[in-house]
């Protein structure tokens, strides 16, 4: 069974992102851009709910732009603040939670995306921006690299969580909405039973994207699935070892049915804590050390109704988290073996 998962991640990975002048393959350059189309048979009728998908968390965050004002998202007190120039820079230090881009993500088989949108105040459009304390980059320009991504890879299968919304009225609202259709079109995957969605019937349907919108502007569009769908319960945490226990709680008290279910697999700074580290920055002063255990709490999860679905984490690229979560899934086509002895 060793060696038949050896040859599977053979299979998924065997792509080169880019090239580099040694030849040789670093983490990043590996590709997991086809691993959904990859699986085994056996897994194309398992529910979407069932396996094991990797996601990141504030998605988007790989670029935000300190020339910008502060975002909505931030209190009066820090927006005051950030009117010294410094105050930017170290914001951005603590605004950026993932290095790759969303083409990036996705070749290293990034599947569920995190996101936070905002208008900007006193602008007169309705453009939509990423926003994590300092505006990123628009929404379009983010969702027509997805697409073209998509385009290329028509059986990989993508979750938009759209979960934050700031500054925005209705008109906004529509606005993105209708951004979302125009970039997918006929890749939208309508609101559905959660059980009925598999790779194999979002295959026959050529439906690539499902988009959680958190707010009942989702009632007037069908292609919008509730919130309430894909709960994502947040450990609020500086320590790994009270979020691996609220992971392992949340786990336990996961609906059988019914719901996608994410685990964010992240620690969430606190004002002390970006006090102590704020040259720093969150990668260095709680990522790099604590994401090795947080790898390992993934490597002995199962997949399955009551088990891991989505598994989120900070700097994906920075161990091989995607491919770890990736690999749970060969737990399941195990288990079939196993039904035969």
């Amino acid at each position: 069974m060793l060696a038949v998962r050896k040859s599977r991640r053979k299979l998924r990975m065997g792509t080169i992102c880019s090239p580099n002048p040694s030849g040789t393959k670093t983490s990043l350059e590996v590709c997991n851009a086809n691993w959904m189309a990859s699986l085994p048979p056996h897994l194309h009728h398992v529910p979407l709910s069932n396996l094991a998908i990797p996601g990141s968390h504030d998605s988007f965050s790989y670029w935000v732009d300190e020339k910008s004002p502060v975002g909505p998202d931030q209190t009066p007190a820090i927006k005051r603040l950030a009117r010294i120039s410094l105050v930017k820079k170290l914001m951005k230090k603590w605004s950026v939670t993932q290095n790759l881009t969303f083409r990036e993500q996705l070749e290293a088989g990034i599947r569920y995306f995190d996101l936070r949108v905002s208008s900007k105040p006193g602008h007169a459009d309705q453009e939509i921006y990423f926003i994590h304390g300092l505006f990123g980059i628009k929404v379009w320009d983010g969702l027509m690299e997805i697409d073209s991504f998509l385009t290329q890879h028509p059986q990989e299968i993508i979750f938009l969580d759209f979960n934050h919304f700031y500054a925005m009225d209705e008109a906004h609202h529509r606005h993105l909405v209708l951004r979302i259709q125009e970039a997918f079109g006929n890749k939208l995957c309508p609101a559905c039973s959660v059980e009925s969605i598999t790779l194999q019937t979002l295959w026959e349907k050529k439906c690539q994207v499902l988009i959680f919108y958190h707010c009942p502007f989702y009632k007037q569009y069908p292609f919008l699935w509730p919130g309430k769908k894909i709960p994502a319960p947040w450990a609020n945490t500086t320590s790994v070892r009270k979020l691996i226990l609220f992971l392992e709680t949340t786990l336990s008290e996961r609906a059988p049915r019914g719901t996608f279910h994410v685990s964010q697999a992240i620690l969430t700074p606190r004002m002390k804590t970006i006090a102590r580290g704020l040259v720093g920055g969150l990668k260095n002063t709680l990522v790099h050390r604590n994401l090795p255990a947080i790898l390992d709490w993934a490597k002995t999860q199962k997949p399955g109704a009551m088990g891991v679905n989505i598994i989120t984490s900070d700097f994906v690229d920075l161990v091989d988290f995607a491919t770890t979560v990736i690999e749970l899934n060969d737990l399941l086509q195990e288990d079939k073996a196993l039904a035969k002895c």
